[in-house]
């Protein structure tokens, strides 16, 4: 179900995968992040890489009364504090998302698939 916006110059529709891929974009840039991972944990543990065009299929994004809700796989780069990672991702995916789209997000949850080491 996308979001509709009405301004002064007409209406925006807004798909939540538009939304999934900006968030997907987002969250590869930050510091400690690898890159995003499928949903669905492939076989013997290993998470899957997603390429650039794939992105919204690690991520889940829910309309909910308060604002949005959005849900990242990712894959975490071995030897930085995942705790320090996560959270600021979830600061910047925020600030983003709220930014660009005018929407207010209400949470961000992310959910490490998994480490990697830097090549």
């Amino acid at each position: 179900m996308p979001i509709n916006k009405s301004t002064e110059y007409g209406n925006i529709s807004i798909s939540l995968d538009a939304i999934a891929s900006l968030a997907g974009g987002t969250i590869t840039e930050c510091y400690g992040v690898v890159g995003m991972a499928s949903q669905k944990v492939v076989r013997d543990g290993w998470a899957e890489l997603l390429k650039k065009e794939n992105y919204s299929r690690g991520v889940i994004v829910r309309q909910q009364e308060n604002g949005l809700v959005l849900d990242l796989y990712i894959i975490a780069l071995q030897g930085i504090k995942l705790g320090e990672i996560v959270q600021e991702a979830q600061k910047r995916v925020k600030y983003v998302i709220e930014k660009t789209l005018e929407i207010k997000v209400e949470a961000v949850n992310i959910t490490v698939q998994g480490v990697r080491v830097a090549k």
